[in-house]
């Protein structure tokens, strides 16, 4: 019976679409995949999307769609990159999907039921981009510790997941199982920055937004990203459904491959909550580092984004994979750019891959017509070649299990390197001139050889590749990895089929300018789309005259409060816009407003005015503004602020 092993990417969250740094794990699981099922495994590979939450909640507002079609057109992206790369995943988990909502509904109730989850209130730091609380301590110059990003204070009745309780058997899991968590720095940073000082109890619903997954027995909480996102590793096996029988074959996950980033998440959050369901832990956790861009992480905002597509449509699939591969040890943080990826292309890739393979296919073509000879007279040079390519398979596996694929590639370059270096030190263009055919033939034989074994040995890593040096060797049998391990392998007689050069020499300055002019197209051409999008959804509206009804739910999510104004001045900075101070029972709020064409400062100091209490705080031209005064506009343009018939204290709630 067939070893199972289970890989997971990220359950990526789909605010935008995916660029280098998301395609760097997925290369990785898609990889690994491919090693171990030529070792022999039955392999499963799970990737997929986390879509609930507030961040996507506001994109599609600010996309004028609604969040469900937002990410649908973000995902269909998503899947089309995974084909173009040919990503052979096994399943691809979306958090929208039903029977994983049923799912979590399941799992939030049971841990409910066991004592494990209960109902109190939350006050603390929270980050919107992250969907994350984090205490005083926590912070990092007063920013979120996880993206830098600013925090604010936020206040809501929630469930918690008794996190606390499971510090102990956390360390003594890490104790225990030293390779849970690798690279071995992670697991340092996880003890020293949380595990030592204490866990708090896990804020694990919210109220502040609804789209998410309803808590099935108190609807107007949401489950919060960490049980949503994190179960999607069990459901895409079938968790909880009729049919377990791949949950019960595959888990637990061998490893789940995550970016450092939420490393946390992954070895403390997610290890607690299987204790508390009783599932089995994951084998392992692997964070890797992030790949720069001039020494910084990418993102839409900093405007240095690099799509992967105008690079693969350029320069195929095998180029971009091998780059990122071999460029970066996959647990440090890496820097690309476009002229490494040129440079690397030109010289592992052309001069040594590309110029192998057209050296020695020529080579056999031009001196025995084409048929691999059978080896002749043999000579010390040719043991050192044989005992260093036997021994490169070996490696290679010892290097992909502990993920080391940038030293996994190295050694097979190695050989690579030795069999180009084997052709200048035999020099077959000379015995052929002196007519010295046997020892042409085994030097012919060897490279031919060489050129098998590093087929297979790439396998893994450059698909298309190894098949197109077999076809041109001539082989047609399927590949195994065992038979790397064995020199000679290679039959006489065998008829080549010389083909194009695999990986042409670049002139890095064109290509510089074409591969910079492809990905600023794609960025055009993806702004233009969603621009369009925009344009059609506004006019759906405009000429949709049905009226759009909200709940008594949905107002009772909105909380008015009476105010006075004690003080208003005028925007520094805007000539539309009034700065007032509003008193709203025992406490003052800076509201900013657009009503200056209407009322002068002095004429609404002492006013009672209606404010919707509960807003997002937004900043307008550099003020924080909390809340906004209500007001009432005619057919004429007429404006009059809202009030109360009668005399009451600020403060008073207005329903």
């Amino acid at each position: 019976m067939k070893k199972k092993y289970y890989i997971t990417t990220p359950i990526y969250y789909p605010s935008d679409n995916l660029h280098i740094g998301h395609t760097y794990t997925t290369v990785a699981a898609d990889t690994l995949k491919r090693f171990k099922k030529l070792l022999g495994y039955d392999v499963f590979f799970t990737t997929g999307t986390d879509e609930h939450g507030q961040k996507i909640q506001e994109k599609a507002k600010e996309n004028n769609t609604t969040p469900k079609a937002y990410v649908d057109s973000i995902v269909a992206d998503i899947k089309e990159l995974w084909k173009m790369l040919e990503i052979d995943y096994d399943a691809f988990i979306r958090s929208t999907d039903p029977h994983h909502e049923r799912c979590v509904q399941d799992i939030f109730t049971k841990l409910y039921e066991k004592g494990e989850i209960y109902k109190s209130k939350y006050k603390g730091h929270y980050c919107t981009p992250c969907e994350a609380f984090w205490s005083e301590s926590q912070l990092v110059d007063g920013k979120c510790p996880d993206c830098g990003r600013p925090t604010h204070i936020a206040e809501e009745e929630a469930y918690f997941f008794k996190l606390s309780k499971y510090r102990d058997r956390l360390l003594k899991l890490y104790e225990d199982n030293p390779d849970f968590i690798q690279p071995e720095s992670r697991k340092n940073e996880m003890i020293n920055n949380f595990l030592k000082e204490g866990l708090e109890d896990l804020c694990v619903t919210r109220t502040s937004f609804d789209w998410g997954i309803k808590v099935p027995f108190d609807e107007k909480h949401v489950v919060y990203v960490w049980i949503d996102a994190l179960s999607c590793y069990l459901t895409a096996l079938g968790y909880d459904t009729d049919d377990e029988s791949n949950f019960e074959k595959y888990w637990p996950a061998d490893v789940h491959l995550v970016g450092k980033e939420i490393v946390r998440f992954h070895t403390i959050i997610w290890p607690a909550l299987l204790m508390a369901l009783d599932i089995e832990l994951p084998k392992k956790v692997f964070g890797h580092g992030w790949i720069l861009f001039d020494d910084d992480k990418m993102s839409k905002s900093k405007g240095n984004i690099i799509y992967p597509e105008p690079i693969i449509e350029l320069y195929g699939i095998d180029a971009f994979k091998y780059f990122l591969l071999r460029e970066f040890s996959f647990g440090q943080d890496g820097t690309f750019t476009r002229e490494k990826f040129l440079q690397r292309l030109n010289s592992d890739l052309a001069n040594d891959l590309g110029n192998l393979v057209s050296r020695t296919i020529s080579m056999v073509e031009k001196y025995n017509d084409g048929i691999i000879p059978a080896p002749g007279i043999e000579e010390e040079i040719d043991d050192s070649l044989k005992e260093l390519a036997i021994g490169v398979a070996d490696k290679v596996e010892a290097f992909v299990d502990k993920l080391n694929f940038s030293q996994a590639i190295e050694e097979i370059w190695k050989l690579v390197r030795r069999s180009n270096k084997y052709v200048d030190e035999t020099m077959p263009w000379i015995l052929a001139r002196e007519g010295n055919t046997e020892r042409l033939n085994t030097v012919l034989y060897n490279l031919s050889e060489s050129l098998r074994l590093i087929s297979i040995l790439i396998k893994p890593f450059m698909d298309k590749t190894s098949s197109e040096i077999r076809r041109q060797l001539g082989l047609k049998d399927e590949i195994k990895w065992a038979d790397a391990l064995t020199w000679g392998l290679l039959k006489p007689e065998t008829k080549t089929e010389k083909g194009q050069i695999i990986f042409p020499r670049l002139d890095i300055d064109k290509e510089l300018v074409k591969l910079n002019d492809a990905n600023q197209k794609l960025i055009d051409e993806r702004s233009n789309k969603k621009k369009k999008d925009e344009k059609e959804e506004e006019k759906q509206t405009n000429t949709n005259n049905v009226e759009e009804y909200i709940t008594i739910d949905d107002f009772e999510k909105i909380q008015l409060k009476l105010g006075k104004i004690i003080d208003c001045e005028n925007h520094p900075k805007a000539d539309k816009l009034l700065v007032l101070k509003i008193k709203i029972g025992e406490e003052t709020r800076t509201v900013v407003s657009g009503i200056r064409k209407w009322y002068n400062p002095e004429d609404l100091i002492g006013k009672n005015v209606v404010v919707a209490y509960n807003l997002k705080p937004v900043k307008l031209r550099g003020i924080e503004s909390k809340g906004m005064i209500l007001a009432a506009q005619d057919s004429t343009g007429n404006l009059s602020l809202l009030t109360t018939l009668e005399e009451l204290e600020d403060g008073a709630s207005i329903s």
